[in-house]
């Protein structure tokens, strides 16, 4: 499918990115944006009908903080998957996204820390956490995140939203059903805790979604950390047990192979 406008033209409007703009920094205190109708109406549907199916996803997480696969290797998808990257790590696209964030010298990095697919079938899940800060081989700084959803079916009592916590994880700030078509963008932070809510579907029904972030120079005195969970405050005894323990090795195990020099293992 060739196309010109593979976006939808109003998020260029002056008024949209000024509304846009407004809303971004309303919404406290994780800055984000929620955007529906967001690609082309064909486009949109031409990356649903060829998203990959589950088990042709390349990496599967399943542990007690996530389950979930995920892809980034684009080679032999079909084209409008390598098209959408690169409409979204065009320049023209940084600077909408800076004119709406105020966030200046953004940047992508192409490797699977950086952009790639998201999918759940059922009983999928992914516990509330703040990212990785650093990117391990780049050495930029984690600052936005891009999620855009590719789910035409969606029932509110299958679960799945999209959860924005406050920083001591108490409370949901803000939930987010992942409806097709629809984009957030929220701002990455030390207090940006999200995740979704264990999922109940049908068997012919996944959770899909296209991820990219954005990144800007670090500075100094900022160290490495990997992704950190922390359990809901209704989560299980054990959930809330094991999870500090296991983070904290899992971040001083990435640590070490840095100093060690061994960025391989860790993009």
């Amino acid at each position: 499918m060739e196309k010109d406008n593979l976006l939808n033209p109003d998020l260029f409007l002056t008024q949209t990115k000024y509304d846009l703009h407004g809303q971004f920094y309303s919404n406290r205190p994780i800055c984000h944006l929620v955007i529906d109708d967001f690609l082309d109406k064909d486009f949109a549907h031409t990356i649903y009908s060829h998203f990959p199916a589950v088990k042709e996803m390349k990496t599967h997480y399943h542990g007690i903080n996530e389950k979930k696969s995920e892809h980034s290797d684009f080679r032999k998808l079909n084209i409008a998957f390598a098209r959408l990257h690169e409409e979204l790590s065009s320049s023209h696209f940084i600077e909408w996204l800076t004119e709406v964030t105020s966030i200046k010298d953004l940047e992508t990095i192409n490797d699977r820390l950086g952009y790639g697919l998201h999918q759940g079938a059922n009983n999928s899940f992914l516990d509330i956490h703040i990212d990785y800060n650093l990117h391990p081989v780049k050495k930029k700084y984690r600052k936005l995140n891009f999620i855009l959803f590719f789910n035409k079916q969606w029932e509110n009592n299958w679960g799945g939203h999209l959860e924005l916590w406050d920083e001591k994880v108490q409370n949901c700030i803000q939930s987010i059903s992942p409806l097709f078509n629809r984009c957030v963008i929220f701002e990455c932070s030390n207090i940006s805790y999200h995740g979704y809510s264990r999922i109940t579907v049908p068997e012919d029904i996944t959770r899909k979604s296209y991820y990219q972030y954005y990144f800007i120079p670090a500075e100094n005195d900022i160290s490495f950390h990997d992704t950190i969970f922390k359990p809901r405050p209704q989560e299980p005894a054990i959930k809330k047990l094991l999870t500090p323990p296991k983070d904290f090795l899992k971040n001083s195990a990435k640590k070490i192979l840095l100093k060690l020099g061994l960025k391989k293992f860790l993009e």
